[in-house]
């Protein structure tokens, strides 16, 4: 038996469907704690493609085939037991003036930016000699430009057995855009975008559309959209990176236009993908609907790899938006800043049916809302609407700041109003959807419970985002795969609990297991009607599937089964992943045999 701990932070038994291969591809068997495991292809196993394949898959993408360094590499003289030196001096001067640059990092080839899941085993220094290994990130990468591109990554890491990752910016709070050992396809050059005024192709939509590249981020999207004429806008996300048709559309995508039109998903026209099998495939209403029902929410490089998404665009609207602030510049006393967040969450309700977002962040003693936004509003509006807030807050004698501004377009408003994010961070992640029925019935409990997510514990410290959002005030009925809780949804949070990076495997364990069963328990019990996001929520989830996905399981583990039957995808708590693990200290991605 060989003996391996398995930190249930990044390792907790997950599952995915057979796994048919040629037996001269089949990677070594493990047992762990009584349990046999057939492993993905390693570099160090007999099974491993010689250098000869990896040759003739370069020539096969035309050159696009690169050993996947950190991006930190520059900085050291090695990197691993590759045998060139990699310092350069120059290079690493831009490592290190960009690494919290967002769009530096999404645009590099394999770059995280949380770094958490890449084991933090390469970063910036000044001494070329500091040791750097490439821990997580992978062994090749394919700069993909063409779908041809990732017909041939996904070819031949079926054919070869090799864990496949899929990465577009690696915006992703989850570690789904690493992977020890893996074969990577880059998607970020997917860059095009086209609109087109009347949508005439399959379903009912008659009104403005707009083809997506994979690559394609929110802030461009946005930018692009506003440069049409007329002026259009589409459902994104709030952050500028995201990459909105590769991974924020497969979970469902929520944004500061949600509550108005719905999910990201739930204006979905029509996909183009490449499947497990290395087929070009269009889904949509009249071609492969069930693959269309399945990728819109069905959870991240599950199904296909996307290229492209036709969607809806809808005509520009005024936007109005408020900026809030509670914090240590106001008040020291902590049940004077408690109830002054109660008093904002408990009217999450009232934010959405007046078709709102609201953008939060929580930690000790400090409460930023940045922004409160009012699709269709001007700022009078926006003021009447919000005046039962700050009627409470002031009667209840809250100190606060605040300041309301109303733009022409949503555009303009968004690029004004909406702050960037601070990528590096470490953090355990965790969440819980709550719908309407939780703030109304349990809404004191629900903000007690957010409030403890700030220190769990005397030595454990969290920090909160969240997103008050209702898709279905504006988008009641749909079909699509995203969970059903989400048509009557109030508050998404996602929780943290701060690390460092360099924590041991035991430290790291113990904060998943407080993020799960300290933090998440309290957020599950105040809310009990709702629900989890697979984009950003708990990978240690109890019941993922039906946390994730309610009723909907069921359909999407079956169509996991038909549209990948060799398990060539993989990501974690993602349909079909039940019987598969990451053994080895977070290396080898095994199935259970």
């Amino acid at each position: 038996m060989v003996k391996m701990v398995q930190p249930s932070f990044v390792f907790s038994v997950l599952s995915i469907v057979g796994c048919a291969v040629a037996a001269s591809w089949i990677g070594e068997t493990k047992e762990v704690d009584g349990v046999a495991y057939q492993c993905k292809c390693y570099q160090d196993n007999a099974c491993w493609p010689k250098g000869t394949d990896w040759t003739a898959l370069n020539k096969t993408v035309g050159g696009a085939l690169e050993i996947a360094l950190p991006p930190a590499a520059a900085c050291h003289n090695r990197v691993g037991n590759l045998s060139t030196n990699v310092y350069n001096q120059q290079e690493c001067a831009e490592v290190q003036s960009k690494w919290t640059d967002e769009q530096w990092l999404t645009d590099h080839p394999v770059a995280n930016l949380w770094p958490l899941y890449t084991n933090n085993t390469c970063l910036p220094s000044n001494d070329p000699n500091t040791p750097c290994t490439r821990g997580f990130y992978g062994s090749y990468v394919i700069l993909a430009t063409t779908k041809a591109h990732i017909k041939a990554g996904v070819d031949f890491a079926r054919e070869h057995n090799l864990r496949l990752l899929i990465r577009n910016t690696g915006h992703d709070f989850m570690g789904r855009s690493a992977g020890y050992g893996s074969l990577i396809i880059n998607t970020h050059s997917f860059k095009e975008a086209t609109f087109a005024k009347k949508y005439d192709g399959p379903g009912k939509w008659t009104g403005s559309a707009a083809t997506v590249g994979a690559g394609v981020q929110g802030r461009e999207l946005y930018r692009q959209a506003f440069a049409q004429d007329p002026k259009v806008v589409i459902v994104g996300g709030e952050c500028p990176t995201v990459g909105w048709a590769g991974g924020y559309i497969q979970g469902g995508g929520h944004g500061p236009l949600t509550s108005v039109y719905g999910m990201g998903a739930d204006n979905v026209l029509s996909f183009d993908v490449v499947t497990a099998t290395g087929e070009y495939v269009t889904a949509n209403a009249d071609e492969n609907a069930d693959l269309f029902w399945a990728l819109k929410g069905g959870g991240p490089s599950t199904f296909a790899v996307v290229t492209s998404i036709t969607v809806k665009t809808f005509p520009e609207v005024p936007t109005a938006g408020t900026i809030l602030n509670i914090n240590t510049t106001h008040t020291n006393d902590t049940a004077v800043f408690d109830e002054g967040f109660r008093i904002f969450h408990n009217l999450s309700n009232h934010y959405t049916d007046n078709g709102m977002f609201v953008y939060f962040e929580l930690n000790l003693g400090r409460l930023h809302v940045a922004p409160l936004v009012g699709p269709r509003m001007d700022e009078a509006k926006l003021k009447q609407v919000l005046k039962p807030l700050f009627d409470q807050l002031d009667a209840a004698k809250i100190p606060y700041d605040a300041y309301t501004r109303a733009f022409p377009t949503f555009f303009e408003f968004y690029m004004d109003m909406f702050e960037d994010e601070m990528p590096q961070q470490n953090s355990i992640v965790g969440g819980r959807m709550f719908s309407q029925k939780d703030i109304a019935e349990n809404g004191d409990q629900v903000a007690k419970a957010l409030l403890f997510a700030s220190q769990p514990t005397n030595d454990t410290f969290g920090f909160s985002v969240g997103h008050i959002v209702n898709p279905g005030h504006g988008v009641p009925v749909v079909d699509n795969a995203i969970h059903p809780k989400w048509r009557n949804s109030s508050s998404f949070v996602i929780t943290n609990l701060i690390m460092n990076g360099d924590e041991s495997w035991e430290m790291k364990e113990l904060r998943a297991d407080q993020q799960t069963n300290i933090v998440g328990k309290a957020l599950r019990e105040a809310g009990p009607d709702g629900a989890s996001y697979v984009n950003e929520g708990d990978l240690n989830e109890p019941n993922w599937q039906e946390s994730y996905w309610g009723s909907n399981y069921p359909k999407l583990l079956q169509l996991r089964k038909k549209w990948d039957p060799e398990g060539v995808f993989y990501a974690q708590t993602t349909p079909g992943t039940e019987d598969w693990s990451v053994i080895d200290y977070g290396t080898k991605l095994c199935r259970k045999v």
